[in-house]
């Protein structure tokens, strides 16, 4: 079934077509859609994570090297709970944002020692926004 709708968007009309591509209606039975395998699933970083760490603790690290850990998605950021030159490991969190009023922990995507803290408490971030440096 074909539909014509008109649209009305910020003050500019768009003229729309929709087909209905089954017959069953939005009420009728509907396939799940594949979702991606847990994140959980992946083991082996976590397998080198502690050699990965040790090996950071033992050398010093220049504030600011290292990878940036970036923000998911924008918003405020409610704590921080490392500091430059804390050892963290894998999955740690790190920090913790809010968006839309949902709370947000952002984990430490690799082991190593935080080599800067790019954001406080109260601070706004875009998306992909750098958080922390982790080397």
């Amino acid at each position: 079934m074909i539909r014509h709708l008109r649209i009305t968007v910020d003050g500019k009309v768009y003229d729309v077509v929709v087909e209905e591509v089954t017959d069953q209606g939005a009420t009728g039975p509907h396939t799940p859609l594949p979702t991606a395998p847990p994140a959980a699933a992946v083991a082996a970083p976590k397998a080198a994570a502690p050699a990965a760490a040790s090996a950071a603790t033992t050398a010093p690290v220049a504030p600011g090297a290292g990878e940036a850990q970036r923000a998911p998605l924008a918003g405020v950021v409610l704590s921080v709970a490392v500091k430059a030159g804390d050892a963290v490991a894998a999955d740690q969190e790190i920090c913790v944002l809010e968006a839309m009023k949902m709370k947000t922990s952002i984990f430490a995507f690799k082991a190593g020692t935080v080599t800067a803290v790019l954001v406080k408490a109260g601070d706004a971030v875009d998306s992909d926004q750098p958080l922390v440096t982790i080397a």
